[in-house]
This record gives C-alpha cells, sequence and structure tokens, in this order.
C-alpha cells in the first residue's frame, strides 16, 4: 500500500514539476522563484493600500501559496496521504493545512518539523515530528519549493 502511495506522489509530484516550471515562467520576467515571491508580494500589498477591510485580508492572506487545483492539489494530497491517509477525508482541511505550512516554511518557522506535526494534527490524528519532516519535504517538492 505504501509502495503505491509513494509511486502516485512520485508520479504527480513530475506533473507538477512540469506544470511549475511553465507557471514560474508565465508570471515572471526573470529566471527562478525569487521573482515570483516578489511578484506574490507586490500583488498582496495592492490590496492593503485600497481600503481597511482589504486590508485585514491581505495580512491574513500574506505569504500563502495559491490554492492548488488539478494536478498541484493531487500531489499536495499524495504529500500528506502518504503520512497517514486518515488527514485527507477533508481534502480542503488538507490542503488549508498544508499552504498554512507553507507560510511557516518560507516564513523561517524556528522548528518547521514541529510545527507541520502540529498542524496536521487533526481529527483524531497526532503525528511526530519525524512526520511532520515528511509532510515539509513533501510540501517543498509541491506546493511551495523553497526559494
Amino acid at each position: 500500500m505504501r509502495i503505491r502511495a509513494t509511486t502516485a506522489a512520485i508520479a504527480a509530484l513530475l506533473a507538477v514539476a512540469v506544470v511549475g516550471c511553465g507557471n514560474d515562467k508565465d508570471s515572471d520576467t526573470g529566471t527562478g522563484t525569487s521573482t515570483s515571491t516578489s511578484t506574490s508580494t507586490v500583488k498582496s500589498a495592492a490590496p492593503k493600500a485600497s481600503s481597511t477591510a482589504e486590508e485585514s485580508v491581505g495580512a491574513e492572506n500574506a505569504g500563502l501559496p495559491p490554492e492548488p487545483t488539478g494536478t498541484g492539489r493531487d500531489a499536495v494530497l499524495a504529500v500528506v496521504r502518504d503520512v497517514n491517509g486518515n488527514l485527507t477525508h477533508d481534502e480542503d482541511k488538507a490542503v488549508d493545512a498544508a499552504r498554512n505550512q507553507c507560510a511557516a516554511l518560507n516564513g523561517g518557522a524556528a522548528n518547521p518539523d514541529h510545527s507541520a506535526a502540529q498542524r496536521f494534527s487533526y481529527d483524531g490524528v497526532t503525528l511526530t515530528d519525524d512526520d511532520g519532516s515528511h509532510i515539509n519535504f513533501g510540501l517543498r517538492r509541491t506546493l511551495c519549493p523553497a526559494s
């Protein structure tokens, strides 16, 4: 069972890598993901200047990657499912936790493995820091590559 899940995760990761390469080129005028991050920051800064209601929404979304769709979403869910299949019964909750964990990873969390273990410990599932490390590794390969 674990081999099939890992094989599915690898296939999904490859699909995301191919799709991700196209997205970087489309959204950037330069190279690398750091330009893409700068572009995201500029986009989230724009709503802050327009009104107070939008300011609080922009602050909440700061650092969050866009919600994945299609094969990207499947890849993120495969990463979480590979650690514990019970965590993907509510797929939206798993994707939200993954996006929030990406914000922690990109924000320089002091102990990201522990943070992931805490963030994904829900619905009666308790994860270890080692499980959190596996989630972080998978998220870096799918939803939030290191810049």
